[in-house]
């Protein structure tokens, strides 16, 4: 071992040690969680959670697959806010500093939004009650019930979200005691979502959200540019560019 690897460990040790303290400072000066819930995350975790409605319906609709978006929440609620605090600064003004449990919130919140999106049947049977659904399906079609017609109205499906995500709330409770208080069970998503969020919040955290930001946006983009392009040059229901047959000939005409 030369002395430039030596030195490389040294510095990581060190950047390790220092990492260890600030994480001990921070636990020790935790703001009360009334000052954890600000009106930016508020407005953070609403613009995100609309743009993760969009999409889960979108993919909801489409494939009937709804992927985990809670790492990818963390990393844009941290990108909103940060941003915003540094333009503070550049005009001269003091924020609130950004931590933890902000990011943590926001995250939460928007995940929620989504979640009472997929989870309130959107896009499987709540809209499917209605009586255009049962005319198409047919009266004779087997536990096509002319009872079971619910058109959609706000008051009534409000009030059915709301029951619905008490429910959830009240049985997770519990469920958050037994499996992984008592059990020590390991929770996949959560704990990525909580290494994610400590990672961001130290010295090399900020820049390794700034590379990955730069690849959210960079793929992003590229998506976005495709569909456009797919959708520009379409020619009808089975013409255009987004009926490339990607994988061959027989798999286009059997799917």
């Amino acid at each position: 071992m030369n002395g430039e690897e030596l030195k490389e460990i040294e510095r990581v040790e060190g950047e390790d040690v220092e990492e260890i303290s600030n994480e001990q400072e921070d636990v020790k000066r935790i703001a009360p969680w009334t000052k954890q819930i600000t009106i930016r995350g508020l407005v953070a975790s609403l613009v995100i959670g609309i743009i993760y409605s969009v999409i889960v319906m979108k993919l909801n609709l489409t494939t009937g697959l709804v992927p985990n978006l809670n790492v990818s929440a963390a990393l844009l609620a941290f990108v909103f806010v940060r941003t915003w605090t540094q333009l503070l600064h550049k005009a001269g003004m003091v924020p609130t500093p950004f931590t933890r449990q902000e990011n943590t919130i926001i995250q939460t919140c928007a995940v929620a939004c989504y979640s009472i999106a997929v989870g309130g049947g959107f896009g499987s049977y709540l809209l499917g009650l209605n009586r255009r659904t049962y005319e198409q399906a047919g009266p004779d079609t087997e536990g096509n019930n002319p009872l079971s017609i619910k058109e959609p109205g706000i008051g009534w499906m409000t009030g059915f979200l709301f029951v619905s995500s008490f429910v959830g709330l009240l049985a997770l409770v519990p469920l958050r005691k037994i499996m992984i208080i008592d059990y020590k069970l390991t929770y996949p998503s959560g704990t990525a979502t909580a290494i994610l969020i400590n990672g961001f919040h130290t010295p090399r955290g900020d820049k390794m959200a700034k590379k990955q930001v730069l690849a959210f946006m960079k793929f992003f983009s590229f998506s976005f540019l495709w569909a456009f392009f797919q959708w520009f040059y379409s020619g009808g229901v089975a013409c255009g560019f987004a009926q490339f047959p990607t994988f061959g000939l027989l798999a286009w005409k059997n799917s």
